[in-house]
């Protein structure tokens, strides 16, 4: 079933006769006329019924009409969806948790004031989970730490955070085997502060006695606060938890202590809604 066949077949109802639909539909006549007679072929039953120059809906043509309207509107929807380029509907976002937790609400914020039609769907992850989502078309654009693996994205840099080391109060980064200086606290692999604290360790030539995988800064800090190991995160995720006063935050070397937040898409993939998102940290940036 053909839209052009539903165009034509409802433009013969609402006029109700052959004329009248070829001059609204700018069709000759005679092609209006073969054109219903093959769709009634087609479908097996007769759509309208013959009154002299007149056709009058059958019952199947009225039950038909009902669909051809839908299907029609629809159709027009599904167009309008796909070419017009304001932003509407779904943004899928992926971040990492930090920057969801602290960088994201205020400028979602002001997104959803600006572009008050498009819907926001927010998932976490950590770096390589966002990437994989990116390219597997789950997500629409991502918040991810650098370094971003290798792929077709487009990035701009979304924030610049400050890095710290962070232990419970009165521990010391040098402590001997068995001391929580060795244990670290961390999420899963793919995770880029995991990394940079893997290398923090290694840099020192000590390798951690024991990894604490944890799925929250949150849970994270209180690990930390209690004296289990050590950990390095974004220092704007420091205040945000009740903690707070049991930390001691130790400094990373200068040319180690910071680490870009990229937001990222796939490359010759945009739409009105990512293209919406990135000209506001352009506009911020340029602020």
């Amino acid at each position: 079933m053909e839209l052009s066949d539903l165009r034509i077949f409802r433009a013969v109802a609402r006029e109700g006769g052959i004329t009248r639909a070829a001059e609204k539909l700018n069709r000759v006549q005679s092609n209006v006329t073969t054109r219903i007679r093959q769709f009634e072929e087609k479908l097996g039953v007769e759509l309208f019924l013959r009154e002299g120059k007149r056709l009058k809906l059958s019952p199947a043509g009225i039950t038909l009409l009902t669909y051809a309207d839908r299907m029609l509107d629809l159709a027009t929807e599904a167009q309008t969806a796909v070419t017009d380029r304001l932003p509407r509907g779904p943004l899928r976002l992926g971040s990492m948790e930090s920057a969801a937790a602290v960088r994201l609400p205020a400028a979602l914020a002001e997104f959803g004031r600006r572009f008050p039609d498009v819907t926001i769907e927010l998932r976490t992850g950590n770096t390589l989970e966002l990437a994989n989502a990116l390219m597997a078309g789950e997500i629409d654009a991502a918040f991810a730490g650098e370094p971003l693996p290798d792929g077709p994205f487009d990035t701009l840099t979304a924030y610049v955070e400050d890095l710290a080391i962070v232990t419970a109060k009165g521990i010391a980064l040098d402590g001997p085997p068995g001391s929580p200086s060795r244990v670290m606290l961390a999420f899963e692999h793919g995770c880029a502060h995991r990394k940079r604290l893997e290398d923090w360790f290694a840099s020192r030539d000590v390798m951690p006695e024991r990894i604490v995988e944890l799925g929250s800064y949150h849970a994270m800090l209180g690990c930390v606060a209690v004296g289990m190991g050590v950990a390095l995160l974004p220092a704007a995720v420091i205040p945000t938890v009740p903690a707070g006063d049991a930390l001691q935050i130790h400094s990373l070397p200068s040319d180690k202590d910071r680490a870009r937040t990229l937001l990222a898409w796939r490359k010759g993939v945009s739409s009105p809604n990512v293209e919406a998102l990135v000209s506001l940290y352009e506009r911020n940036r340029s602020a």
